[in-house]
């Protein structure tokens, strides 16, 4: 059944991927791998999107496919044991980097974030390097996250990381990347300390992050 919704949202079938999903909630199953399955679909989405099977409305599709999903898993998500075992952990900046319009990926990290107990403040897509300097600011926030669907968003990334060392926040924030093609090698151009292939690892990055581990 979990690559039958992978597929699902891959293929943009809304009506069997939410089937799917009300089936699998039914017969109590943990909503967390539900959105993993999501973002294996998802993925799936930007890898054709990349290779020019989709187009933006095939994405933007997706998006609301998505939308629809985590409305309907988000209630139960809360209701899972220790998914508020600790509220309020950590402050968490998080957008998609300049040039970068995609959201689904970042929308399921922030939901995570926030179902497991972190004040996440979610700048959109398309977000200007001074923009994450200037929310950090403003919050406080000790953790970053950059989001990037394409490998164009990379040099963004980089120029984000540079502007929190020019504005002299580096050294004092955590910061952690994800995306399709994000990798280890993404991860040292970038300059990044972390990066996340699912919206899981960056809840337990944020968590050891907040707890002070390095």
């Amino acid at each position: 059944m979990s690559m039958d919704l992978a597929k699902s949202i891959a293929d943009l079938k809304e009506e069997e991927a939410l089937k799917t999903v009300e089936q699998r909630l039914a017969a109590g199953e943990d909503p967390s791998n539900i959105l993993e399955d999501c973002r294996r679909g998802v993925e799936t989405v930007g890898s054709r999107f990349a290779s020019g099977e989709y187009f933006l409305p095939d994405l933007l599709y997706s998006g609301e496919i998505l939308r629809e999903i985590t409305e309907i898993v988000k209630p139960r998500l809360k209701k899972t044991p220790d998914a508020h075992e600790v509220r309020h952990i950590d402050k968490v900046v998080i957008g998609s980097v300049a040039g970068d319009i995609h959201d689904i990926g970042k929308n399921i990290v922030v939901f995570m974030l926030e179902a497991n107990g972190f004040d996440v403040y979610d700048l959109g897509v398309d977000v200007p390097a001074e923009k994450f300097v200037e929310k950090l600011g403003e919050t406080q926030a000790k953790i970053v996250g950059l989001s990037g669907l394409l490998t164009l968003c990379f040099d963004s990334m980089k120029e984000t990381v540079d502007t929190l060392k020019a504005a002299g926040l580096r050294d004092k924030v955590k910061v952690m990347i994800g995306g399709g093609q994000i990798d280890e090698r993404v991860k040292e151009y970038v300059g990044a300390d972390a990066y996340g292939k699912n919206a899981m690892d960056a809840v337990v990055l944020s968590k050891r992050w907040a707890a002070g581990e390095q």
